[in-house]
Formats: structure tokens, sequence, C-alpha cells
């Protein structure tokens, strides 16, 4: 499985939210590019990098860090928060990631998940399903929806959508661990048909080593955050751990 250290922009730092909630935010670097370098030099082959400020309002709002570390590192970079327009995922390769995430375009625009899909290709386009309390959240993880985890995964996968990620906010920057039976059940409703990238309470590198341990073929990657920030395991343990 692949690594996906997380940088979260918010007011222009690097942070980590808890749970979701944005009042409930610690700030580990006041530069994002210097917490990015960190990563890489650490060893990091690819980043996820979250525009916060875009989530909560509903466009891009921090292009300008995305593009610096884009362009001052040489490994892949995926890009969500606020992409939730054709003009707003145009803008965000433009700055040089090569894939956008998209969450609650995906659930309340299709015909824009549509076009980004054909336009852009479904390599690069990734589409976060965020479970708060058993449910779809969408907005920034504010607003909860009335669609079944079950269903968003089957309409998605049916319209075209082969990258997902899967973040289990209640677990979220809580270092409490896996929710095993939901990552299974979210793998295997992928299947052999979409690539799944997990996120949501790690916390030890044991976390990690479980995760690599399910043997499932379509999870293919984890976003490790706070963990990492807080020096729980290093960047080389977590590749090790999720080598199988």
């Amino acid at each position: 499985m692949i690594l996906y250290p997380a940088i979260d922009i918010f007011d222009g730092n690097a942070v980590r939210l808890t749970k979701g909630e944005f009042d409930a935010r610690k700030v580990y670097d006041e530069d994002p590019l210097a917490a990015a370098r960190r990563w890489v030099a650490a060893g990091a082959e690819r980043l996820h990098v979250v525009d916060l400020d875009g989530a909560r309002e509903g466009r891009p709002v921090n292009l300008e860090h995305v593009r610096a570390i884009a362009a001052a590192l040489d490994v892949p970079v995926q890009l969500g928060g606020g992409l939730r327009s054709a003009a707003a995922i145009d803008a965000a390769l433009g700055a040089g990631v090569q894939r956008v995430i998209v969450g609650t375009a995906a659930v309340n625009d299709p015909d824009l998940l549509a076009r980004a899909l054909e336009q852009h290709g479904p390599e690069r386009v990734v589409v976060s399903v965020d479970i708060r309390e058993g449910r779809v959240t969408t907005e920034g993880w504010t607003k909860p929806s009335d669609v079944s985890t079950r269903e968003v995964f089957a309409d998605l996968i049916a319209r075209g959508v082969k990258e997902l990620a899967y973040t289990d906010v209640d677990r979220d920057g809580m270092l409490s661990g896996v929710g095993r039976e939901d990552v299974v059940w979210a793998a295997r409703a992928v299947g052999e048909s979409a690539h799944l990238i997990y996120s949501g309470g790690i916390g030890q590198i044991d976390d990690l080593r479980a995760l690599a341990a399910l043997g499932e073929p379509s999870l293919t990657g984890v976003i490790v955050g706070k963990a990492l920030y807080e020096g729980r395991f290093t960047v080389a343990e977590a590749k090790a751990a999720l080598t199988v």
C-alpha cells in the first residue's frame, strides 16, 4: 500500500483537525511547504494535500501554497478541498497536482463529476466518501446527507469512478485506531472495480500493519496525518509496515 502523508492547509498553516471540526485544530507548521519538504526528505513518495479553507468556503483558497509544494518537490501531489466546479478542478490541476479529490460535488453535481472524468481521465479524479456517525457528509464534513454509504459507493462505481478515498471522520485526528470491519466492508464494496485509499484514526504503527494484513486488493493506500506529526512513527517505518 502507498503512504500518503497529509498536509491540511488552514489560514496558511499546516494543521490537523480532530473529528473534522474546524475549531478543534492544531498548527504543526506555519509553512505548508516546510511540512511537505520534511515528509519527502523522510522518504514519502506521494503527498495528500487538503485546502481546508477551500472545503469550508466551497472554492479553492490556498492554491498558492499548493503550487509551491508541487513545484518544489518531485513527487505526485493529490489535492482536495473546495473543488466544486469545473473551473476549480482545472485550477487545481493547473497548479501542478497530479490528482484532484472531489467530495461534495460528486454527490451533489453528477454532471460535474462526469465532465471531470471525461476531460481529465478517471486516474486523475479521486472521489472522497466521508463518513460521520454512519452517514455520508458533504461540504467540508459539515453537512450530513440522507444517502447511505452503500448507495454512494455503488453509484460512483457505476458512473466510472476508479479512485476512491474513504474517511472515517469520527476517528479522524483521534489516534484511536481504525475500524477494521468498516475498512473491510468499504474495500469489498469497491471490489475489483476501483482503488480505495483509507483515512481516519491511524495512531500506532500496528494500525498500519493491521491494514496491510487485511489483504484486500482494492485497498491501495492510506492517508496519515497526526500520527506522523506527533512522531508516533516515521515515514520509513510506515512504509515498511504497509509493505506486504
